[in-house]
This record gives structure tokens, C-alpha cells and sequence, in this order.
């Protein structure tokens, strides 16, 4: 009689997204009849299997789990239409049998990983963690991945391209090589991919793929479980909980009435060995209750090939997910030694496109070669590599260059999945999926970037409302998008002749966008509830004017008129006691542009005005005091005074104007202030026409007189030269009178008096300089052409050397 311990169940090991797993375990399926098909993945997901299944999915889809508190965490599931689990459910659905998932659930898995985490921390094991906005980051699956993935192995014994860290490492005449490394080279084979492709992916034989799955399982176990155990015990110890859960979900579906000979369980390959005999470790009622957990969800999801390849970091991927899918829709219509010619043919057709021709006969004669490649290595089909080599020798003529965009397209594809309508996902995921539909971007939902240029303003020539601002609210959308950080959007800088109603925006989907949406789903339900707490969260934790301002004008951006009256109470608050006049210049700023602009976007903006005048008042009356500073914090006093002098004019109907004019005119006058200050107070006296010629020529002649100081002199020249520059070039009198003072200077005043002058010119123009030059030849009494070019051209040897001194000046006595 046997005992429990003699149960045995039907174990098919795959590789994950192996086309030949597939085709092989479909054969097998259909052989054994099982009545429960058990699969590696998450056993919360099982209720998902029907909308995995659904005709109308379209693959590569996801499933993708998350911590339902902050800080969110993620573990994602993807699945190609070539995916062994895939279509070991497609075939359960068609065939009446059980179809459950057995690994570890969703909420354990992530509790699991932050435990292995804290254990590679604790050992001082450094592993590159990505962070958690990426579908690797929190199942561990960059790099040195943990199996998390259905089918997918661990890195030391996933059958990958890349070295997997943790594999058993061989050593003999250089440095040490992973043991996949190894069988390749006891192969004759460039790389383990190639071999595992020539052996596994090629090999048609009805019972040779699992039976070598097995033995490999059984196999790398014997090899690696010791040294893993040492060396990685926390690999070791998720591994050990994931088969122990594994048997006790196999044992459940014994219990529920199915033959163990009818079962059959689809697991990754190195869990293969481990799963036969059910009864062995199964997980206790005990260890079940102790298992850690956290509190998650689970959502489906559109995925792309490029996130499934290698190339993108994904550690159980494969390097080419395009080209897999050619050999396994070929061998679904019982033509697989056609991949040759369509690999090649459309390699040929995507340079075609491109605009490079290759004809048919070179198609052929690449066919021909890479046949013949494959035969040197004794295989019945050319891999991957031999048609790459092939599509260079022959449709690259040698150059691997001419055709490697076409070669990437053809092996990654650009294919990005789609779900079922209807099908049930996040609140905030079925919100963005309807916006985009309301709003006409659904095309845009691509893996290729696209251009997008907005018109914010009303379309008079539709009838309806949504049609007459349909860009309007596709801006709306587009910020709130920006501000949860969802990068399916982002703008593009716009040029100084952008007119202030128009956006461009370049548009992308990425499974990291998905990723970003469900996360956000804990903020609120929909786009705007979610931009709304996001903001909210914000604004509580602003403790800067300047920062306050940023968020007024995001939540306008955004659409959000109630987070923009927030933000103005919280402005408002910080504004009452700042006297930081860069600060408030700033804010003063950003307000006037949304005051000016904010009919654009439909907003009500007059609660803003009186903010604005409160800021600008406040920016005038400090002025004298701000403007008591050196000349590194000068830089920014000229910047916040450039931008109260712009509200002044657009605002003069709402801002104190009188008082701006008598502050600037004290700072003017003022000669211990910072002198730079004091002559961009002048400067801007003269552009609003409030000083005159002769009290311009007064200032001047007081400034640079002979006795002044020069850096008091130059950098009031400074300052002054800074704006209304054609109003400064057509002035004789105060070329006359800078040619005066310089000449009364002595030669360590005028090295000083130099260094503030080279920085006040530097910013003119050749035109300008041109003109200047042609005043100082007048002014000597010398033909101003000439004058013109001895000064504007090249420096000699020894006029370069008195430079290079006077860069090393010293200031400390300034």
C-alpha cells in the first residue's frame, strides 16, 4: 500500500518564455489528459486566470501585485503568448480541466522580499535594489532576480545569456566562469543562449525537453544547493518556503478528489525536481499561519517586448522576444524551418522601409548561409546568432551598423500588449483607460514615441463644448499625469516665440507608467482625487513662498481650482512674515503669470490679484534692505528686481507702481548698498523713463569720478549696463565720462577695476562691442573704424598672458 510519501504528481519544468517549453508541454497535456493543470504564479492571481485566458487579451500582458499601504511595494508576473504557463491555462480552459496557481501569495512574496532585503543588509551583502517605480524592483529580478516570475528561474540557475550571479563558478587558466559559461564551451557554442536555443528551443523529439529538464533540475540542484545555502542564505530560505507552499497546494488539489497521475504542475525548471513528490516538506497548517504577509492587491496589466527582453535588465527574460514569437506562431502552423526565411526576409523589408534596398537574391543567399552555419555546429536549424551573423555578412554587407536598428526591431519588436474590455483592473487604471478614450489618445498608448502639440485655446469651429476644448483638457490630464509622477507624458521645453497658449508634449507608454498608475491608486480613486491628496500632501509640507507659488501654478495647470485657493491660503500664510525679497519676487513672479494667463485655462484667478499686490508690496518695501548684500547674492537681487519691474508694467492696475518707483530711486541714489544694485536701479529708472538725461548724467559723473573706488566705480558700471543697453551706447557723456575715470586709476585700481568691467562687457554683443569701440575712437581723436578694429581683435601673445594674471588676482583685500 503506499503511503503519502510514495505520492507522486506529473512535473513539466519550462524556461520561462521558451516557445519549445510550450509547444512541448501543450504535446504532453494532450498526451496525459490531466484533470488539474497546478502552475508556478502567484495563487492569489488564480481568480485572474479567466481574463489572462480571454480571447480577446492580446499578450504580452502582467500580472502586478501591490502592498495596498505606503510605501507601496510591487512584484510583477509577465506572460508572452509564447509563455509555457500561458498556454498551459488556455489549454485547461479549452479542456475542462483545473487551473490553479500554487507559488506563494502576492502579499507573502513581497513581505518575503523585504525580509531577504534586511538580510543581505544585515550581512553587508551589497545587490543593486532597483527602486520600486520599476516591475523588477520589488521582486528582485534585476540581476540577481529572484524566481517570482512564473517559469522564470532564479539568476544562479536561470538558463539566461547573462552570467548569473551565484552560479557555480569553475575555475581553470583565467577568471572564473559560471557553469552555464561552461556548457556552452563543452557545446562548441558561442554563448548558453545559442546552446540552450540549438538544444532546447530546436529539439522536436516528443519527450526530450522534459526529461532534460528534469535531469538538468535534479542535476543543478545536487551542484549548487550547498554552496547556496552557505553563500546565499536568504536565496536559499525564499527558494525553501516557495517549494514547501508549492507542495502543500499540490497536496490540497490530491485532497480535493484529483488522481496525482492526473495532475500535471508547470514550474520553473529548478523547481522541478523538488515539486514530484508533493508529500515531502509540505508546508504545516503551522508554517502556513507563521508565514509573514503584507496586505496587497493584484491587477492586470498591458506589458511590452522590450520589457521582456534581456536588453532592459529583466533577469528571466530572453534577448530577443519578437523573434520567439515567430518561431512559436511558425510552429503553431506546423512550419518551423520557415523561421529562417521570415527572420530574414523581414530584416530585409524592415531596411527597405528605412531606405536601404536589399534585394530578394541576397534574402536567399543569407538563407543559404545561415543554414550552412547552423550544419558546422551540427544543428537542424540556424539560432538566433547564425541569422544575425547571416543578416550582417550578407543583407549588412559585412557592416554590422546598416543593420542593427533593423536586427532590434525584428528580435525585441516594439509590441505592447492589450487587456479584454472589461476586464477588471485598479479604479485609478479604469479612470486613465476612460480618459483617454473621452479625450482621443487611445492610439497613443503605443511603445513609440510621439509628438503632440496642444492649442489651449477655444476651437470655435465644433459644436460641442468637449470638442471646443478637447486640448484644453488633454493638458489638464497631461499635468495631473506629471504630477503623480506617471511618465507616460512629458513636455517638452518651449523656445522664447512659443506663444503662451501652445504645448508640446511627447507621449510614450511604458509598463513603468502602468506600474506608476496602480501606485497611485492609494492617493484616490481617480486622476483628480489622486492629484488632489498629492497636492494637498504638498502643500502641508511647504514651508517656502517660492515653493507655494510652484504648487498655485501646478494646481492650474492641473485644473484643480480648490488646490489652487489652498495654495494661496498657505501662500498667503508664508508670504505674512518672509522678507526675503528674491523669494518674494519669485512667487510675485509665477502669481502674475497665472493672473495674466489664467483666462487661458478657464480659471478663475482674481482671488490671486490681492496675493499679488500683498508680494509685490512687500518686494518693493524691502528693497533698500535686501539690496545690503555682496555681489554673489547680488546676482539673484537682480534677477527678483527684473521681476518686480515686469509686474510693475503689466500690473499697473493692481500694484503699487508709485512705491516701486520711489524705492528704486533711494536704491539709486543709496552708496551703501551693493554699487551693482545701485546702477541696475539706475538702469531701470531710465528704461520706465523716470529719470532724466541730466540726472543720468549727474549719477554718472558722481560714480565715476576720479577718487571713487574702483570696484565701487566699475561694479556701479556693472549694473548700470545690465539692461537698456542702445539707450547706454547712444549716451557720449558717460563713455566721456568712464574714459575720464579710468584714466584717473592707478595700476592696481585698474587691475581691480578691470575684472568688473570684463564681466559687465561680456555679455554684449559683437555688434554692440563693435559700437562701443567706435564711441572710445571718437572720444581719442582716432578714425573710429580703426579704433573699431585694433579693439575687437585678436589678443597677442603677451596681451593673453597679462589676461591669464589677471584671472589669478587677488581679492582678498577687497
Amino acid at each position: 500500500m503506499k503511503t503519502a510519501a510514495d505520492v507522486k504528481v506529473s512535473v513539466f519544468g519550462v524556461r520561462h518564455l521558451s516557445p519549445g517549453g510550450a509547444r512541448h508541454l501543450i504535446d504532453y497535456l494532450n498526451r496525459v489528459r490531466p484533470t488539474a493543470v497546478l502552475i508556478e504564479g502567484p495563487s492569489d492571481a488564480t481568480p485572474r486566470i479567466g481574463d489572462l485566458v480571454d480571447p480577446s487579451t492580446v499578450p504580452p500582458v502582467a500580472v502586478l501585485a501591490f502592498t495596498d499601504e505606503m510605501p507601496v511595494r510591487t512584484a510583477l508576473w509577465p506572460f508572452a503568448v509564447y509563455s509555457p504557463e500561458l498556454q498551459a491555462m488556455r489549454w485547461a480552459k479549452k479542456n475542462g480541466a483545473l487551473c490553479e496557481l500554487i507559488d506563494l501569495p502576492s502579499g507573502a512574496a513581497l513581505a518575503l522580499q523585504d525580509l531577504r532585503r534586511r538580510g543581505l543588509e544585515e550581512r553587508g551583502v551589497r545587490r543593486e535594489m532597483p527602486d520600486s517605480e520599476t516591475p523588477e524592483a520589488d521582486t528582485g529580478l534585476a540581476g540577481e532576480a529572484a524566481d517570482s516570475l512564473p517559469g522564470g528561474l532564479p539568476p544562479s540557475e536561470e538558463p539566461s545569456a547573462a552570467e548569473p550571479e551565484g552560479a557555480e563558478e569553475l575555475e581553470g587558466g583565467g577568471p572564473s566562469r559560471s557553469i552555464y559559461d561552461r556548457i556552452a564551451e563543452l557545446a562548441d557554442e558561442h554563448d548558453y543562449e545559442t546552446y540552450w536555443e540549438r538544444h532546447y528551443e530546436h529539439n522536436a523529439n516528443p519527450d526530450a525537453y522534459r526529461d532534460s529538464i528534469l535531469a538538468f533540475s535534479a542535476e543543478m540542484r545536487e551542484l549548487g544547493e550547498a554552496r547556496e545555502r552557505e553563500q546565499q542564505p536568504e536565496e536559499h530560505a525564499y527558494n525553501h518556503v516557495r517549494e514547501a507552499y508549492m507542495r502543500r497546494q499540490i497536496l490540497k488539489a490530491i485532497e480535493a478528489g484529483h488522481d496525482p497521475a492526473k495532475i500535471v504542475v508547470v514550474c520553473g525548471a529548478y523547481h522541478a525536481a523538488a515539486l514530484e513528490h508533493p508529500a515531502e516538506g509540505a508546508m504545516t497548517d503551522a508554517e502556513y499561519a507563521a508565514m509573514p504577509s503584507r496586505g496587497s492587491k493584484l491587477t492586470l496589466m498591458p506589458y511590452s517586448y522590450y520589457r521582456l527582453s534581456s536588453l532592459s535588465g529583466y533577469g528571466a527574460g530572453n534577448n530577443a522576444p519578437h523573434y520567439y514569437q515567430m518561431m512559436w506562431e511558425l510552429m503553431e502552423q506546423g512550419r518551423p524551418e520557415d523561421l529562417p526565411r521570415l527572420y530574414l526576409s523581414t530584416a530585409a523589408r524592415t531596411l527597405r522601409a528605412a531606405g536601404t534596398h536589399r534585394s530578394t537574391a541576397e534574402v536567399i543567399e543569407a538563407v543559404r548561409l545561415a543554414d550552412g552555419l547552423a550544419s558546422l555546429h551540427g544543428g537542424s536549424a540556424p539560432t538566433l546568432l547564425e541569422l544575425r551573423d547571416a543578416a550582417q555578412t550578407l543583407l549588412g554587407r559585412g557592416e554590422l551598423s546598416v543593420v542593427a536598428e533593423a536586427l532590434a526591431r525584428v528580435d525585441v519588436g516594439t509590441e505592447i500588449g492589450s487587456l479584454a474590455e472589461g476586464v477588471s483592473q485598479t479604479p485609478l487604471q479604469d479612470d486613465l483607460n476612460r480618459e483617454l478614450k473621452r479625450l482621443k489618445l487611445t492610439k497613443y498608448k503605443t511603445a513609440v514615441a510621439a509628438d503632440l502639440s496642444l492649442d489651449l485655446r477655444e476651437n470655435r469651429r465644433v459644436s460641442s463644448p468637449e470638442a471646443a476644448y478637447l486640448d484644453l483638457n488633454r493638458s489638464f490630464l497631461f499635468h495631473r499625469l506629471e504630477l503623480l509622477e506617471i511618465p507616460f507624458v512629458r513636455s517638452k521645453p518651449a523656445g522664447a516665440d512659443r506663444a503662451i497658449w501652445a504645448e508640446d508634449w511627447i507621449i510614450q507608454w511604458t509598463p513603468e507608467a502602468e506600474i506608476r498608475v496602480v501606485e497611485s491608486t492609494l492617493l484616490g480613486e481617480t486622476i483628480e482625487v489622486a492629484c488632489a491628496y498629492k497636492l494637498r500632501e504638498k502643500l502641508e509640507a511647504c514651508t517656502s513662498i517660492a515653493a507655494a507659488s510652484e504648487l498655485i501654478g501646478i494646481a492650474v495647470r492641473c485644473g484643480l481650482i480648490t488646490q489652487m485657493e489652498d495654495g494661496r491660503r498657505v501662500l498667503q500664510g508664508l508670504a505674512a512674515d518672509s522678507r526675503d525679497v528674491a523669494q518674494i519676487a519669485r512667487a510675485a513672479e509665477k502669481l502674475s503669470g497665472i493672473v495674466a494667463y489664467g483666462d487661458i485655462r478657464r480659471a478663475d484667478t482674481s482671488p490671486l490679484v490681492p496675493l499679488l499686490e500683498q508680494l509685490f508690496f512687500r518686494g518693493s518695501l524691502y528693497l533698500s534692505d535686501a539690496a545690503n548684500c555682496n555681489d554673489e547674492a547680488a546676482y539673484g537681487m537682480i534677477a527678483a528686481m527684473s521681476d518686480l519691474n515686469k509686474i510693475a508694467q503689466e500690473h499697473d492696475d493692481a500694484v503699487d507702481t508709485a512705491l516701486w518707483s520711489r524705492e528704486l530711486s533711494e536704491l539709486s541714489e543709496r552708496d551703501d548698498r551693493n554699487p551693482k544694485l545701485s546702477g541696475f536701479a539706475c538702469a531701470l529708472l531710465l528704461e520706465r523713463g523716470e529719470m532724466s538725461a541730466e540726472q543720468c548724467a549727474a549719477e554718472v559723473s558722481r560714480r565715476l569720478s576720479p577718487g571713487i573706488p574702483s570696484d565701487l566705480g566699475a561694479g556701479w558700471f556693472e549694473g548700470l549696463s545690465m539692461r537698456n543697453r542702445y539707450a547706454l551706447l547712444s549716451r557720449m557723456s558717460l563713455w566721456s565720462q568712464l574714459n575720464e575715470y579710468i584714466n584717473s586709476l592707478d595700476d592696481d585700481e585698474f587691475k581691480r577695476a578691470l575684472v568688473f568691467l570684463r564681466r559687465a562687457f561680456s555679455s554684449f554683443s559683437a555688434h554692440e562691442k563693435t559700437m562701443i569701440a567706435e564711441t572710445m575712437g571718437e572720444l581719442w581723436g582716432v578714425n573710429a573704424e580703426q579704433a573699431a578694429e585694433i579693439l575687437t581683435g585678436d589678443l597677442k601673445e603677451e596681451e593673453d598672458k597679462m589676461l591669464d594674471e589677471l584671472n589669478d588676482f587677488d581679492f582678498g583685500d577687497f
